[in-house]
């Protein structure tokens, strides 16, 4: 599949008969390039009872979706999608393929792209064109931002983590065409799903919530770090980490923020004794507003937030809950 031009696709993914929100992104992104392109977007969409889904992916802005529609892939399985990608991929040829970086989008990307002989960018922060119509997929490095392009194979496949890019907004009016695909019966599967079990979560969920508290090195031990969890509990905000809190074991690695961890996009972050290294504040996209917590005044987090507070936060913590929750209390007896 070498020097082909087509289409730009999404591998759209569905949980529960549901959408991820990342998919609807990546279509609206997809939409953009294509645009530019000059070429339609199509979308993949896999699973059961999904037929009312794919009508949702064209308002979101998609031009075709190749509907798998069967109880054999009601959850996700890796050989099954792997093949029928990579067989509709060979057969129409897309120019860009995007995916989620999702569990599932980590382990299929790579899968198709080693199929098809063609290269991939994992945890991109942005996808644009280059002067020769060329994917450039960035990715967080060097305390920057490096380029990734594929000039020769096709497609470009590129994964993109939850909250890079907004979701756009849905247009029931919007006409398209949703072709259905055979499932293939004789595949020899390694792996078969015989039972989900549902983890309960606890708190709001990063990558969706309205306010984030994030904490870093400086909560110096289980005792300060638990004093950043109670404010983001008077705050009903989300609870994310760094890399040096996880490594302490203070954090699970599910609540780290940044380039190994989750993206956000809140109206209201606050860093909370962390220093604002690169690695951490590439996952803060499109903040409205930031707030740093922080003893030493020469820290950079202080010059990539809009308020900054220079103070032990270990002291400083409990007696911005106090007040919240003196305000709180205030609020309801009014």
């Amino acid at each position: 599949m070498e020097n082909s031009q087509g289409s730009v696709w999404v591998l759209a993914e569905q949980i529960d008969c549901q959408i991820l929100g990342v998919s609807f992104q990546l279509i609206g992104q997809a939409r953009k390039l294509a645009d530019e392109l000059g070429t339609s977007v199509e979308s993949v969409l896999l699973g059961d009872h999904i037929q009312e889904q794919a009508r949702l992916l064209i308002a979101a802005g998609a031009d075709k979706v190749y509907l798998g529609n069967s109880p054999q892939l009601e959850f996700y399985q890796p050989e099954i999608y792997c093949e029928m990608i990579v067989n509709l991929a060979r057969e129409r040829q897309p120019a860009i393929m995007l995916i989620g970086s999702t569990f599932m989008g980590r382990e299929l990307a790579p899968l198709v792209a080693a199929r098809l002989q063609t290269g991939l960018t994992a945890h991109c922060i942005d996808l644009v064109l280059d002067e020769n119509k060329i994917l450039d997929a960035k990715i967080p490095a060097y305390g920057g931002l490096l380029s990734i392009m594929c000039p020769q194979k096709r497609p470009q496949m590129a994964t993109v983590a939850q909250g890079v890019f907004p979701k756009p907004e849905l247009d029931e009016t919007r006409t398209g065409e949703i072709i259905p695909l055979d499932v293939p019966v004789d595949i020899s599967r390694r792996i078969q799903t015989l039972e989900v079990v549902r983890e309960a979560t606890d708190g709001v969920a990063l990558e969706s919530a309205p306010v984030v508290v994030a904490g870093g090195a400086g909560a110096g031990d289980p005792e300060g770090w638990s004093k950043i969890a109670d404010l983001a509990r008077a705050l009903n905000a989300a609870l994310g980490s760094t890399r040096p809190a996880v490594d302490e074991g203070w954090a699970d690695l599910e609540t780290m923020i940044g380039q190994s961890g989750k993206v956000v996009s809140p109206e209201l972050y606050i860093g909370v004794g962390l220093s604002g290294e690169q690695q951490h504040m590439v996952g803060i996209n499109n903040a409205q507003v930031m707030v740093a917590i922080n003893n030493d005044a020469k820290s950079p987090v202080f010059e990539q937030v809009d308020y900054g507070i220079v103070d032990d936060c270990r002291e400083f913590v409990p007696a911005l809950i106090k007040k919240i929750k003196e305000y709180q209390e205030k609020k309801v007896t009014c």
